[in-house]
Order: structure tokens, then sequence, then C-alpha cells
């Protein structure tokens, strides 16, 4: 009898986006030795591509690249490697040896099957087994999934994958994909999922796959990788599956194999990457969007969640599943500049400042452990006492600055009553209408571009006081940031704004930005420090 749900490990392939393939030679061997050691039905092998192959990648030119990777080949097992459609030149593939992979997925997306099973027909006359990936299976309407079965049936892969490539499917998207294509597809043709976890779905809509053929003499296959190793958000993870597989539907997979693959090999690299359901990953399922533009707003921009949301949602439903980086910046900069009329403003704060000292007092540890000493210096020197992005019980503030909604909203859902009583100087990215006791100047008086974490709240609130006239401001609690983000703040329940823990890198940044700060300002602003800083230089 022929095995009805067949599981796939794509570790090696779809965890190739997290470390760009170099896994390393132990690792390659390891996995695919231990996932032949758990029977795991089709071990994906990795991708197939237009280079020359690297040792340790799991990027291959052609498939006796991976022969050194295969430490027990047996028959007994479908060694699988993927392919874009449109970016592996097959005339480069040689005929099937079964040395190595003995299948080949083509992926494709939507508007792209005929050329997709055009291409497997060239591999399958060279001898392999051809699977077929159908990107973004969710964007198709009924006439475009009729049109793939028609596709697939003259066709005849071994098997068809439902792709929910944005991780954006419910359990009744993926009901009546499957209803659809089951009615329609040649029962020899396999049907396969693969997942995405944006919407921490990845796992369930897996298992309702494989109980949804429950009735069906179809063939399953279901994907999944190690700890969920891959791209975003990650997929359904191998070792959730195989063990429902067991106690659900009639499995034998090695559940120690499996494991001990993650403790000797993926456990030593997420210490190194990660991967896995984010709030970011989250908003790309939501609006079915492709994963560079989340990865682009939070590389370049530090983009909080609700700012993520906006930009994403401003684009067109076809945007989202492409990436354009400079309509991505084009729209960012729309959501964030949000351009006003703030003469008036300006004009007010340069007279409430003339001729004033200013204190920031920023949030840093060292505002709680020489309390006293700031306090003494705000008594002798009768200086404007800004708070910076942040509030401290500690100290009455005459205003508050904020450059950032998260850190305003913390502030006056925490400490609504200094909040409540106190001036605010906002960013217009913050909103654009005044409320109660609030001065709001355009984000971009504030900012200078050129650096990764360019909106940094004591950085921004010095370039604003030079462009505002000021001509000396102390500044205490700009500590600079210690090994552990809640370690370096008066307040350790202050919103995290640097979730990536380079802080020696934030740290060297903020210095280069505070000397550009000095540089410009020149003589025209003296800058002091009431408590150390590392920034002191």
């Amino acid at each position: 009898m022929v095995k009805k749900v067949k599981l796939l490990d794509c570790t090696l392939r779809d965890g190739a986006y997290i470390n760009s393939s170099k896994f390393g030679v132990p690792a390659l061997k390891g996995i695919i030795k231990k996932m032949q050691d758990a029977d795991i039905d089709i071990i994906e092998c990795g991708w197939l591509k237009d280079a020359p192959h690297e040792e340790g990648s799991s990027y291959y030119h052609v498939p006796s690249d991976m022969e050194q990777y295969l430490l027990d080949y047996s028959e007994r097992y479908t060694y699988v490697a993927m392919i874009d459609w449109d970016r592996y030149d097959t005339t480069a593939l040689p005929e099937c040896n079964h040395k190595s992979i003995n299948a080949v997925r083509v992926v494709f997306p939507r508007g792209k099957a005929k050329e997709g099973m055009e291409i497997g027909r060239k591999i399958r006359d060279k001898g392999y087994l051809v699977y077929l990936q159908a990107a973004n299976t969710l964007g198709y309407s009924d006439e475009e999934l009729e049109e793939l079965a028609q596709y697939a049936n003259d066709f005849k892969p071994v098997a068809l994958s439902v792709v929910d490539t944005f991780g954006a499917m419910y359990f009744d998207d993926l009901k009546h994909i499957v209803s659809f294509l089951d009615k329609r597809l040649d029962p020899e043709i396999q049907l396969g999922f693969h997942s995405h976890n944006n919407k921490q779905l990845s796992f369930a809509l897996t298992m309702s796959f494989v109980e949804l053929l429950e009735n069906s003499e179809r063939g399953v296959i279901v994907d999944a990788s190690l700890s969920g190793m891959g791209r975003g958000a990650g997929n359904a993870t191998t070792e959730l599956v195989a063990n429902y597989l067991n106690e659900k539907q009639h499995g034998n997979y090695d559940m120690n194999a499996i494991l001990d693959a993650i403790d000797m090999y993926i456990d030593g690299i997420r210490e190194k990457y990660s991967w896995g359901y984010s709030t970011p990953y989250f908003i790309a399922g939501m609006y079915q969007c492709h994963v560079n533009n989340i990865a682009y707003l939070r590389k370049n921009h530090r983009t909080n969640a609700r700012d993520m949301r906006n930009v994403i949602s401003s684009l067109g439903v076809e945007e989202r599943r492409h990436y354009d980086y400079d309509l991505l910046e084009q729209r960012y900069m729309e959501n964030q500049d949000r351009q006003i009329d703030d003469d008036e403003v300006k004009q007010q704060l340069q007279k409430i400042f003339r001729g004033r000292k200013v204190l920031l007092v920023a949030p840093g540890k060292s505002i709680n452990a020489c309390e006293a000493k700031v306090k003494e210096f705000i008594d002798n020197e009768k200086p404007v006492v800004i708070g910076v992005n942040a509030i401290n019980t500690k100290y009455s503030y005459d205003y508050l600055f904020f450059v950032n909604h998260i850190r305003y909203d913390y502030a006056r859902e925490a400490y609504g009553e200094v909040f409540g009583k106190t001036k605010k100087i906002l960013l217009s990215n913050i909103h654009t209408k005044a409320k109660e006791n609030e001065f709001i100047l355009n984000f971009n008086r504030a900012i200078k571009r050129g650096w990764e974490h360019f909106d940094n709240a004591v950085i921004c609130a010095l370039r604003l006081l030079g462009r505002l006239g000021v001509d000396n401001v102390a500044l205490a609690g700009f500590d600079g940031f210690k090994t552990m983000y809640n370690e370096s703040y008066s307040d350790p329940s202050l919103p995290t704004l640097n979730p990536d823990n380079k802080w020696d890198e934030l740290n060297e940044e903020i210095k280069d930005m505070f000397r550009d700060v000095k540089l410009s300002v020149g003589s025209k602003m003296k800058i002091e420090f009431v408590t150390e800083s590392i920034f002191d230089v």
C-alpha cells in the first residue's frame, strides 16, 4: 500500500534564506542523515542555482555538487532540490544518475503555471521526478485554479503543492482551495501544502490540510522545517508535524532523530540568526505582503508596527506582493513626514527658549543613580527641563519631547497624571493636530538621515534645539546602551525601540551622530554632561 501522507523536510532549502545557505559541511551532512534516520519521506537538500557551488552551501549548480553531503544514499527516500522557474538554466542539468537528488521542485508565481510546467517537462525528460509549487495560491481566482488544475492534469507531476507564500491563509481559505483542486486534479497527482507562520497558524493549517483530504484517495505531502527554520515567520515545524502524524495519522517517524538534529545543528544556527513569528511578519501575512518589504522597513528605518502597517497598507494589492524599494521608501517618507505648517509653533518655542539653558533629561539609569546631582544642577542653573522620550517621576519637567508614538503612548498610559499636566513638544510623525498642551513641529526639523538609527531621541532633541536657536544645553541620562536593553534605562519597562541587540554598533552610531551634531552647531551651542556618558568624548 502506498503511504497516503508524506512529510517533506525543507530545512536546507527554506532555511537557506536565513543563513544565506551557509550551513557548513557538518550540518549539511548531519541534517540529511538525521532526516533519513527519522524516516522522513522527502528530504529537500537545497536549491539549484546558476552559480558555482561553494563548499558547505545548500546552493548547488548541478546535482553532483551535493553527492559529498549524502553519507548514506538510499532509494528509499526522495532527495529533492528546488528551482525558481525562470532562474535556473536547465541545460546545465545532467541526466539523473540516482547518486544525489532524484527529484526537482519547480516553483512558479501566479500567472506562470504553464511556463513552470514547461520547465518541468525539460527536467522530467532528464529522468527526475517533478514536483510543482504554485506560489501564492491564495491569490488565485477560481478561474485561475481551474486553469492550474488543467495544466497539471496535462503535465502530470508527482505532486502539486498549495503554497501560502505570505502566511495569509485562514482555515476557510485553505478549505476552499483544497476542495476545489481535489475535485479537479487527476487522482494520481499528490496534493501538497507549504505554509508560513505569519499568523501563528502554520501548524494548525498543516493539520487541517491533512484532515481535509482524509476521505480522499489522493496522496498528501506536507512541508515542514526543523524548528520552523525559514524566511520571515518561518514554516510549520518538522518536530510538531512529525509528532502529529505519528499520533493521529499512523506515522512512524523517529522523534529522537529529529530532536537530535535540532540539538546538534539548528540550535547553534539559532544563536546567530532569528526567524519565526513576529509582529512585523504578522503584518506581512495580514496584507499578503512580500517579506522583503518588511525586512527593508526594519533594517533601514526600524519602523514600529503601527507605521509599518500604515506604509504597507498604502501599497496596492499587487505592489505588496513584490518589492520595489524606491516605492517603499517614498511611502515611508510620506507616512513619516506628514508636513504641517509649524512656523507659528517654531516662533513660540524660539521665544520661550531664547537666552535659556536647557537640560535634556534622557531615560538612562544614571538619572536614578545621580538623582541628587541632577537636582542640584536644576536648583542652581534654573534650566528649562525637558524629558526626552520618557517620564521619570522623580523629576518635574517643563516640557516632554517625543519622537515616536510608542513612547508617547506608553508615557500617557503609564504616567497619566504627569503626562497630562506637562507641556509636550512632538514631531509630526506622531500626529499632526495638537492636543491640549502640545507643540507640534515637522519631523524633518529634528532629523538628519544617513544613519540607521537617525531618529535617536537625544540626537533629534539636540538638532531641534539648534534650529530653535538654543545655545546652552546640558545632558543627563544620555548614558549609552549596555548589553541588555532594559539594563540601560531608569524605567525597566520602557518599550524596546532597538530590538536587534547590536548594542556596540548602536553606541558607535550614536557617537558618530553626536559628533555630527556638534559640528553642525559649532560654536553656537555649548553642550555639557551632568551625568557620565560614553558619548562625552
